[in-house]
């Protein structure tokens, strides 16, 4: 039975319907929180605080990946960016882990790919594509190898 979600707002994707979902994979273990946020169309705002066009948050309850259905009503360029809070403390630090869709490449100096590193083309279909979460390792910041 999946976690629960908790999504805002409060739309389901349909069948057939143009949307966004996210498989999610590669966690460093099966607790936490795990955040998903839809950026677009388009990247003025992309990562800017609070401005997401919709987000859904579920808690981790065993292994396996995680999917993330985002419904679009609008055609054009899109992006996911996830957060795996694995203590489940319900604060960003370093044990976190995040990844983006398009899965750019990140380093301690480089959190924050930009929007056309991450953006996926939405038109009238369903799209679907993998996200790999990626994690601190030192001074490094990648796959956990799990």
């Amino acid at each position: 039975m999946p976690a629960a979600q908790s999504r805002t707002p409060d739309r389901e994707c349909l069948p057939g319907q143009p949307s966004l979902t996210v498989e999610v994979s590669g966690f460093i273990n099966d607790k936490g929180t795990v955040r998903a946020q839809l950026y677009g169309p388009g990247g003025a705002r992309f990562l800017d605080k609070g401005q997401w066009a919709m987000r859904i948050e579920q808690r981790r309850h065993g292994g396996g990946p995680i999917r993330f259905c985002f419904p679009i009503s609008q055609p054009g360029d899109y992006a996911v960016a996830v957060r795996h809070d694995a203590n489940a403390n319900g604060k960003s630090d370093w044990n976190d882990g995040g990844g983006f869709t398009r899965n750019p490449h990140l380093s301690v100096f480089k959190l924050k790919p930009a929007f056309a590193a991450t953006a996926v083309a939405i038109t009238n279909r369903p799209i679907s594509v993998p996200v790999i979460m990626q994690y601190r390792k030192g001074l490094m910041i990648g796959p956990s190898g799990r």
